[in-house]
């Protein structure tokens, strides 16, 4: 059964705090890079490649320069393939001057196991080499699984197993918020979902 979000989630950012934030990892990107010169930006669909396109213009505006900006599909790569249904590719969309020798920064929404990040890393590998390899993310909500963190986090967000992060953007979801709320399974009831603590988010 697919998990959903519960009618009870709160908004724990909205529009301008996902605009600041967003403002202050591209600022933090830069001071980390000494300008930026030789950043390129890969988002992870599907909110990931807004929030890259969203650092993209930050970082243009803060250095006078175009940051080179694309995407990048971890489908084949995951390791759950075996478990889950078949999902629709994304796209994959690297700039044309490719990423050797550059520093990438990749950019999702939610920091969850980390097992999104390894299979992002593993694609990487097979397009090329970059000079170094950063993560930005919106929200980190803990609980790895694997020895990942990220770079640049617009907020750390405590959760429970039995709690579920949701990023809205307005590309795709017509507003900007992280909503956090309660597990629920698809034709469960409230109170079932949350003797299930143990189960598994979409989020990455």
């Amino acid at each position: 059964m697919d998990a959903e979000v519960s009618d009870a989630a709160r908004p724990v950012l909205e529009g301008p705090d996902i605009a600041r934030v967003l403002t202050r990892i591209a600022h933090e990107i830069v001071e980390r890079a000494k300008g930026a010169d030789d950043v390129v930006l890969l988002g992870i669909p599907t909110r990931g490649v807004f929030l890259a396109d969203r650092l993209a213009a930050k970082l243009a505006a803060i250095t006078g320069r175009t940051i080179p900006v694309g995407s990048l599909d971890i489908t084949m790569y995951r390791d759950d393939l075996r478990l889950r249904p078949a999902r629709a590719l994304a796209r994959t969309d690297i700039p044309a001057d490719g990423i050797d020798g550059r520093l990438v920064v990749l950019v999702d929404d939610v920091l969850f196991s980390g097992r999104t990040i390894r299979a992002a890393l593993d694609a990487l590998n097979d397009i090329g080499r970059p000079r170094a390899v950063q993560l930005a993310v919106l929200v980190d909500r803990g609980h790895r699984e694997l020895p990942i963190r990220a770079d640049y986090v617009g907020k750390n967000l405590p959760t429970s197993l039995r709690e579920t992060v949701k990023v809205q953007l307005d590309e795709e979801d017509g507003r900007d918020a992280v909503l956090l709320g309660e597990r629920r399974e698809a034709g469960v009831p409230a109170a079932e979902g949350r003797r299930n603590e143990t189960a598994r988010s979409g989020e990455r």
